[in-house]
């Protein structure tokens, strides 16, 4: 299946609300205006500090050679909200990398705030020098916040994840959030945005299998529990994690970065039918994922071939989420002190509409297929 037919698959997303793309009527838009001014209001300015910079050496006193770990995406990649290190997603995933590993991490942490699809080339400019052995990505929330096309989204992904690939790097790609679950956006604002972040998962998540990647659905922000704790699990802004939700991120993404790097533990080698795991084609399987938050997806063989009639073979995975323990401060030489890099810069935000999950403020526009 090529990168054209992947985007145009995403059409069959249309299960999760492709109605609510459509055009719509002049007092519709006035409500939905209104609706995207409050729900700014709600969330406020983003921060004047940026996040801890995550980027150095973890693992004290275990082994070489090193695992090196590459973080790359938006605020949701950067840990937006958080002022300790150790409580950012790229400390928790090298910390728990180390931790099941037994051997030392290096990370590069080059996620910026604000960052859509398109900024993952100059990202992957910065990471690549380190040869990373794993890339893990999370982006997508602005790219609908801003109403990037679907398919202009997904290309940009499309040739990110290809051109870690073809340097050599495994790659872990967070798809794109639901952002009909966010407190701050109401009806029939809050549809639009579910509709628009579902079908760009589902494209993400194909366009990712076809290029060598594997996919984890954060669907609606982790799951049930959110909806559950908001208090516990969302930051003071209600749109972005609170540092416990971000420990609960990074136990998603954690599995699925161990086995990309060939860190699967015996139990978890084949395929769990009693956890509903099986093989599936890939449109099938992806719209499955959107539909239930950290499922794992990665490429396979049928009958010794990747394809099938219905598209690319994927194995749909359930796996166990990890605590990636006491996360650890990064040391900034292998053996040296502890991190004193430059912090992530902050994409200072435009004058007018909604803040968009990277506290960043986005233009409203009423998107269209």
């Amino acid at each position: 299946m090529s990168r054209a037919s992947a985007a145009r698959r995403l059409a069959s997303a249309a299960a999760f609300g492709g109605g609510g793309l459509s055009v719509v009527g002049a007092g519709l838009y006035g409500v939905l205006t209104l609706e995207a001014k409050l729900a700014r209001n709600a969330i406020g300015p983003i921060a004047s500090a940026p996040p801890p910079d995550s980027t150095g050496w973890y693992g004290r006193g275990r082994p070489g050679p090193a695992i090196k770990v590459a973080v790359l995406g938006d605020s949701s990649a950067a840990g937006y909200g958080v002022v300790r290190v150790e409580e950012t997603p790229g400390a928790l995933l090298a910390s728990g990398v180390a931790e099941y590993a037994d051997r030392r991490v290096y990370l590069r942490d080059v996620a910026v705030v604000g960052a859509r699809t398109s900024d993952l080339a100059e990202q992957i400019d910065r990471v690549l020098p380190s040869t990373p052995d794993v890339a893990v990505i999370l982006i997508g929330a602005n790219d609908v916040t801003h109403v990037v096309p679907p398919a202009v989204s997904v290309r940009h992904l499309a040739e990110a994840v290809r051109r870690l690939r073809e340097a050599g790097v495994a790659v872990v790609v967070g798809t794109c959030p639901d952002l009909g679950t966010i407190k701050p956006i109401a009806p029939p604002l809050k549809q639009v945005a579910r509709a628009w972040s579902r079908r760009l998962a589902a494209g993400q998540t194909i366009a990712v299998l076809e290029e060598g990647g594997r996919t984890v659905s954060l669907g609606s922000i982790l799951g049930p529990e959110f909806a559950a704790t908001p208090a516990l699990l969302f930051g003071p802004d209600q749109f972005h994690p609170s540092a416990e939700g971000y420990r609960r991120l990074a136990s998603v993404l954690l599995p699925s970065t161990l086995a990309a790097v060939g860190l699967t533990e015996d139990d978890e080698k084949e395929l769990q039918s009693l956890r509903g795991e099986r093989v599936l084609p890939v449109t099938e399987a992806a719209l499955e994922a959107v539909a239930h938050p950290g499922t794992e997806l990665d490429g396979t063989q049928v009958g010794g071939t990747r394809l099938g009639v219905r598209g690319l073979w994927v194995e749909l995975r359930h796996r166990r989420r990890r605590s990636s323990g006491e996360a650890q401060t990064p040391e900034d030489a292998e053996h040296g002190t502890e991190s004193s890099a430059e912090p992530t810069p902050v994409v200072p935000p435009t004058p007018e509409g909604i803040g968009d999950a990277d506290g960043d403020a986005a233009p409203l526009a009423i998107p269209v297929p």
